[in-house]
């Protein structure tokens, strides 16, 4: 990820800020911004593109159709998985106070997207009565978006660390956890806890969820599901296809053809 200077002091951080203020910036893949924090909570969003957002606590895998609302103060970096159109929207902390008190991946219909397009591009001049109601209409709009589950919790603890970032960078690892014990310095018993304890989910159910993510990423781009199956380490593309088929009630081509939609 290229460096960039951290944005805790920018300007939309300022009390003098609107209410609202956006920020708008093109990236290319592998850019981003390293951990930083805001003093105002903000809606993540890119009209194009993937990008990764991570915290200490998870890793979201966001396409144009998902938007990250990160509320102030956390720490939280970004990576451009593709060419991203970054479209972020900061908040003041009595207009926060409406949304969700930590950080979750929202739904982006297309009128939202619009919206937030539409804030962006007034560049923070906000003239008239018209520009008021665009406002309170995309604040509507944004407290009436469900939450989506593509969101991957972190570890903590240094041993199930050494699983969980191998697995981010090759979701397609198929080593049990036998074969991670050695490497993490821990028996299968206690990894076994640590991720029930420190995830909330079995380390099945996570190295699923890592691949979802990255599947998700992977249709965006326009991979095939034979492919991204083999990608991710599933034997054959029905196995893949019945897990992503569990995980969000559709099917990958199904899925594919929803973002080719909205965009």
């Amino acid at each position: 990820m290229s460096s960039r200077q951290n944005r805790s002091d920018d300007w939309f951080d300022d009390p003098a800020a609107p209410a609202i203020a956006s920020f708008a910036q093109d990236l290319v893949r592998g850019d981003g911004f390293p951990p930083h924090r805001h003093r105002r909570a903000q809606l993540i969003y890119a009209s194009a593109g993937v990008m990764l957002v991570r915290t200490p606590a998870a890793v979201y895998l966001v396409p144009p159709q998902q938007a990250v609302w990160m509320p102030a103060g956390v720490e939280h970096a970004i990576e451009a998985r593709a060419a991203l159109a970054l479209r972020t929207l900061y908040f003041s902390a009595e207009i926060a106070a409406a949304f969700a008190p930590a950080a979750c991946v929202l739904r982006v219909t297309p009128l939202l997207r619009e919206l937030v397009v539409a804030v962006v591009a007034l560049d923070n001049r906000y003239a008239d009565a018209a520009d008021a109601r665009l406002l309170d209409v995309l604040l509507d709009q944004i407290v009436a978006q469900p939450r989506s589950p593509l969101s991957l919790p972190l570890p903590v603890d240094r041993r199930l660390r050494r699983v969980t970032e191998a697995l981010l960078q090759n979701p397609g690892d198929t080593r049990d956890l036998d074969a991670w014990a050695a490497q993490a310095g821990a028996s299968k018993r206690t990894l076994n806890r640590l991720f029930k304890r420190e995830t909330g989910l079995s380390y099945r159910d996570w190295r699923a969820q890592c691949r979802l993510l990255h599947a998700l990423e992977m249709l965006a781009r326009g991979a095939s599901v034979a492919h991204i199956a083999g990608e991710l380490g599933y034997e054959n593309a029905s196995a893949f296809i019945a897990m992503f088929r569990r995980a969000l009630g559709t099917t990958p081509k199904r899925y594919r053809r929803t973002l080719e939609s909205e965009l």
